[in-house]
C-alpha cells in the first residue's frame, strides 16, 4: 500500500516538473523564432530589443529546422551590414548549421568579398572547412575569383590545406589550365609569406 502511495506522489511531482518546464521550453523556443523572423524580416528595432534583454545569448540561436542562425541568413542575403552589427553583438562567426557550414563558407561561395572580409574581420577561421574540406580558399579557386582568392590568402589562408578528396587549393589552381592570374596570386602569397619569415629571422643569432 505504502509502495502505491509513493509511486503515486512520485507520478504527480514528475508531472508537476514537467508541466512547469514546457512553458519555459515554449518560450525559448518562441523567443528564437521571433529573433530569427525579425532578422529576416530586417526589423532592426524588434532584433535590438531582443537582443538588450538582460543576459541574452539569442544573438546565437539557431532555426530547428535548418540550424542556420542569424549570421546565416545575413550573409546569404549578402548584408555586410547586418554582419557588421551581429558580430558587434556577440554573433559566433563560426557557428554551423545543420550541414556543418559555417557563415564564411557561404559568402565565399558567393563570392561575396566584402561579407568575408568582415567575417574574418568578427573572428571567422579563415580555413575552417566544410563536410566535405573545402575551406574557404578552395571555393574561391572553384569560382576562379581572382579577387577572393587574393583576399583570402592575404588573410593567411593556408594553400595546401587538403579537402576530403586529399586535394589542395594549390592543387586545384594547378588544374584551371591556363588561368595564369589565379597562379601568380599563389605565387605572389608565397612570397610574401617567405619575405616576412625572412624579416622576423633577421638578427644575431645568440
Amino acid at each position: 500500500m505504502a509502495r502505491a502511495v509513493f509511486r503515486k506522489i512520485f507520478a504527480i511531482a514528475a508531472l508537476s516538473l514537467t508541466l512547469s518546464a514546457a512553458p519555459a521550453a515554449a518560450q525559448l523556443y518562441s523567443d528564437g523564432y521571433e529573433f530569427l523572423k525579425a532578422v529576416k524580416d530586417r526589423d532592426g528595432d524588434k532584433v535590438t530589443q531582443a537582443l538588450n534583454e538582460p543576459g541574452s545569448v539569442i544573438v546565437n540561436t539557431r532555426d530547428i529546422t535548418s540550424g542556420e542562425s542569424a549570421l546565416h541568413i545575413v550573409t546569404k542575403r549578402r548584408d555586410v551590414t547586418w554582419i557588421k552589427f551581429l558580430a558587434q553583438r556577440g554573433a559566433n562567426p563560426n557557428i554551423r548549421d545543420k550541414n556543418g557550414v559555417t557563415p564564411l563558407q557561404i559568402a565565399s561561395s558567393l563570392g561575396f568579398i566584402d561579407g568575408v572580409d568582415a567575417l574574418i574581420a568578427a573572428g571567422a577561421d579563415v580555413d575552417e572547412s566544410n563536410t566535405a574540406g573545402e575551406t574557404p580558399l578552395i571555393a574561391a579557386v572553384h569560382r576562379r575569383d581572382t579577387a577572393l582568392v587574393r583576399l583570402l590568402l592575404s588573410k593567411g589562408a593556408n594553400p595546401d590545406r587538403s579537402d576530403n578528396s586529399g586535394r589542395t587549393a594549390r592543387d586545384y589552381v594547378q588544374l584551371v589550365n591556363g588561368n595564369s592570374q589565379l597562379l601568380k596570386e599563389f605565387e605572389d602569397a608565397d612570397a610574401e609569406r617567405a619575405s616576412a619569415k625572412e624579416v622576423k629571422n633577421y638578427g644575431p643569432i645568440l
